[in-house]
């Protein structure tokens, strides 16, 4: 029986560069695919957090709130 050696697909068997250090373009492309990954991880947990629980990041406050003297709805003369 004869087992033949292991040997790679990906690499061709001929003459193989020693040199396989990234250039600068490559490492900065790679750095930036990175953070736009770390970002994407982030959009998708606050995503998340929002659909478990809308209400928590909706303020508790609206707008009239600060209209001292005037009702809810008139707003129209507090303009002139």
């Amino acid at each position: 029986m004869e087992v033949e050696p292991f040997t790679s697909t990906l690499l061709p068997s001929g003459n193989v560069p020693s040199d396989t250090s990234l250039t600068l373009e490559q490492k900065t492309t790679f750095v930036f695919v990175i953070l736009l990954f770390i970002f994407l991880g982030i959009l998708i947990v606050r995503c998340f957090r929002i659909l478990l629980d809308p209400y928590r990041s909706m303020p508790t406050s609206t707008w009239a709130d600060g209209l001292d003297g005037l009702e809810k709805g008139q707003f129209d003369y507090a303009l002139a």
